[in-house]
């Protein structure tokens, strides 16, 4: 369990864009955000190098920055621990977090900056920008177990501290899941019309089947006289379809793997389709 305070949280995307030229005339562009000492326990980010901020280190409030492995890579810096950036920005950093993801997986880890107080930071930049209104944001960890007492603890304390203000939140695994809703759209249609596609093959195969047998009664008939066995005779009638299917496959798959891979294109993490997949889709077709 655990609480924090941030101007941005993991519920807004992107964070504070923030842009300058450095002393060398050299434009620089990153992300930042504000947040109190106890953020990344919070939140469960883990420390690369350096130190996390301290509430008890006055000098954190306006002299220390902390920044991800991102800048530290796009500065160039072996380490980022003792740097500062280039330029009229005068805050140290203390310590540096591995990368992880604030945005969406459409969109590349990029460098961040958190600070604790911004003021003084804001002034020596030349852009700024952001999507979402600059507020402070309260994050809250609890454990699992009753959610309703815990939500109304919560609204206990919101009642207490802000007794004006309605208390509103809302859950980050739904605001993430939120982000990838045209996805789970697409798995949705893709589903329904894979299931429908199935169905609709089959009924095709069942039917030309049962005019191939119709067709071969008598043949049929001879061969199971002379001791054909059943299996045989299945495979006999078999054939041509599978041959059908083999076929519809070699062209299938490699306009599904063009297809797939289009997709996955879009995001800047991403999986590697395996080679295991076809041959798996193909032997599930052919024994349906």
């Amino acid at each position: 369990a655990g609480a924090s305070v941030s101007l941005m949280s993991f519920a807004e995307t992107p964070w504070i864009n923030i842009g300058y030229s450095d002393d060398k005339n050299v434009y620089r562009n990153f992300q930042v955000n504000a947040v109190d000492p106890y953020f990344l326990k919070t939140m469960g980010i883990e420390m690369a190098e350096g130190r996390d901020f301290s509430a008890n280190n006055p000098a954190d409030q306006t002299s220390s920055m902390i920044v991800n492995e991102a800048l530290v890579k796009q500065f160039g810096w072996k380490s980022g621990v003792g740097q500062k950036l280039p330029g009229k920005i005068e805050q140290q950093i203390v310590g540096v977090v591995k990368d992880f993801n604030y945005q969406s997986l459409h969109t590349k880890i990029q460098p961040l900056v958190m600070i604790i107080k911004p003021d003084t930071f804001f002034r020596r930049i030349n852009d700024i920008s952001f999507a979402s209104p600059l507020q402070p944001r309260i994050s809250v960890r609890i454990k699992a177990g009753n959610l309703t007492a815990n939500l109304n603890t919560l609204k206990q304390v919101w009642k207490t501290v802000a007794p004006d203000q309605e208390f509103e939140y809302r859950f980050l695994d739904e605001t993430i899941a939120a982000q990838y809703l045209a996805e789970q759209r697409t798995g949705s249609v893709v589903k329904i019309a894979s299931t429908l596609s199935i169905f609709i093959a089959c009924m095709g195969l069942f039917g030309l089947a049962t005019l191939t047998v119709v067709r071969r009664t008598r043949e049929i008939g001879i061969r199971k006289v002379l001791g054909a066995s059943v299996g045989s005779l299945v495979q006999l009638l078999s054939r041509e379809f599978l041959v059908l299917v083999i076929i519809a496959a070699l062209i299938a798959f490699p306009l599904g793997w063009w297809a797939m891979n289009k997709w996955l294109e879009d995001f800047a993490y991403r999986i590697h389709i395996a080679w295991w997949v076809f041959p798996i889709a193909g032997i599930a077709a052919l024994l349906i």
